[in-house]
């Protein structure tokens, strides 16, 4: 009688084996693949999703690669090997907008009640929805290496590299996306709209992403502005991809992120991903109770 009454009132009943880890395990991914095959039946997501990182690489290339100075170079093809690194990086934290609208339409639409419902673990569905954007925003990197190959990028263009730092590499910049979709997570639990999530998750990635080293190199800022450039946490991740593709504009500082990046990005992606999913999987309880 007692597990009867607690199924109705939505709590999990203890699970047969592997414990609650386990469980959990199971529902994120489960709801992971339904995920996947949500995507795959509306291939139109994943197409635009391509198409908006090709454009950013095809116009910086194209339009600033000759009148950016790198290093006080001006050559296209050093700005070309330097811009890869923040297209890259700019391509899996934009990412974060997709994710925190559709969490937000799944609210929207009350699936998420109905999630509630099911005896499963309370974080599976927060879980399970970051997954399967890791492997959309996997697909998208994929492919824009591909085009950044086919515009003129070439790894171990200033400094010798090796296909472990290059795998590295691209580790560091799925692993910054995956803590960024917590974020974006969180802002989909937050507002009430699908719109009004992808605004909310666009806003405050355009000053993330353009107040760094991204697009130009941060000694040209502003005294002001340079340390927060520095210290940005997408800077950090931008600074170690370049160091281990080998690619231009690697510039020394004093600053403790842009001296140890890698271990900076790694650290600034697991606090991120430590603070945000504690924080959407207690909205999520709230905001569904």
């Amino acid at each position: 009688m007692s597990t009867l009454t607690d199924t109705a009132r939505g709590t999990a009943p203890a699970p047969a084996s592997g414990g609650a880890i386990g469980q959990s395990v199971r529902d994120s991914l489960v709801i992971a693949r339904r995920n996947l095959i949500r995507m795959s039946r509306i291939p139109e997501m994943v197409i635009f999703g391509l198409i908006q990182p090709v454009m950013f690489v095809v116009l910086f290339t194209y339009v600033f690669g000759g009148s950016m100075s790198i290093g006080g170079s001006t050559d296209p093809d050093v700005y070309k090997n330097f811009l890869m690194a923040g297209i890259f990086a700019q391509t899996v934290t934009f990412a974060t907008a997709g994710a925190g609208a559709g969490i937000a339409d799944d609210m929207h639409k009350g699936l998420i009640d109905r999630f509630r419902s099911l005896p499963m673990a309370r974080g599976a569905v927060l879980t399970g929805r970051t997954l399967a954007d890791l492997v959309q925003t996997s697909l998208t990197l994929l492919v824009l290496a591909v085009v950044a190959l086919l515009v003129g990028w070439r790894p171990g263009y200033a400094e010798p590299t090796n296909a472990g730092k290059i795998a590295a590499a691209f580790g560091l910049l799925l692993l910054l996306g995956y803590a960024f979709t917590w974020i974006g997570a969180l802002i989909g639990l937050s507002v009430r709209t699908p719109e009004a999530a992808t605004s909310g998750g666009l806003i405050w990635l355009f000053p993330v992403t353009f107040i760094s080293n991204a697009f130009v190199d941060s000694s040209q800022m502003a005294s002001w502005l340079q340390p927060i450039a520095e210290w940005n946490p997408f800077s950090a991740t931008v600074q170690a991809c370049r160091t281990l593709f080998g690619d231009p504009g690697v510039s020394p500082s004093d600053a403790w992120p842009m001296a140890h990046p890698v271990w900076a990005s790694i650290i600034y992606s697991i606090v991120i991903i430590a603070i945000f999913r504690t924080l959407a999987v207690r909205k999520y309880r709230s905001a569904t109770a």
